[in-house]
């Protein structure tokens, strides 16, 4: 069965799928995992909006993003784009990490997502939610379902009138084995 199908026996969703088109899960290209995990850390804790200036700032500052050009970069030039003290330090650790160890999608090709999650989150910095993002939009897993994010518990309140993570749970359990697709969906309903 493909996402859209399985998603579209769920009636909200279907009407999300029609209003927003087919929304993909994809897995990065060209090696830019270690990008991606940098956009993730500097969206921790703010709002889109806020995230994207400071991200702008931060790849300016940066030029190419890897992790040889932020352990380049002083933690104090980190902060002043806008991210903080902590980020800055989150993006050194994420960068000694990626420079030690195999993050890339092949590594993590065939391992469970709990397991992805236990090796990123051995990153100083990189949480639940982080580790959410990577599995979402690094390696285009289809099924996780970020709790954490704020975005995605204000959209399923308002989309299904719930309030509790069980309820939000029940209503994602529709979805499986596409809840990543159901995810993007939420985000782009609350984000219009």
């Amino acid at each position: 069965m493909e996402p859209y199908d399985r998603l579209r026996e769920d009636e909200t969703m279907a009407r999300l799928v029609d209003e927003f088109g087919h929304v993909p899960v994809e897995a990065v290209e060209n090696g830019d995992e270690f990008r991606r995990l940098v956009v993730s850390i500097t969206n921790q804790s703010v709002s889109t909006e806020s995230a994207r200036a400071v991200r702008s700032r931060l790849f300016d500052a940066l030029g190419d993003v890897t992790p040889q050009s932020v352990l380049d970069t002083p933690p104090e030039e980190l902060a002043s784009t806008g991210v903080g003290e902590a980020k800055a330090e989150y993006l050194h650790e994420a960068a000694r990490a990626f420079e030690e160890d195999d993050y890339s999608c092949g590594a993590f090709a065939g391992v469970p997502d709990d397991e992805v999650r236990d090796a990123l989150t051995e990153i100083r910095g990189v949480g639940e939610w982080t580790a959410n993002m990577y599995l979402i939009f690094v390696l285009g897993r289809e099924d996780v379902l970020p709790l954490g994010d704020l975005a995605v518990r204000r959209g399923i309140e308002g989309l299904y009138g719930v309030e509790t993570r069980d309820e939000m749970r029940l209503i994602a359990e529709e979805w499986k084995p596409y809840r990543s697709y159901g995810t993007r969906y939420v985000w782009k309903w609350y984000e219009a």
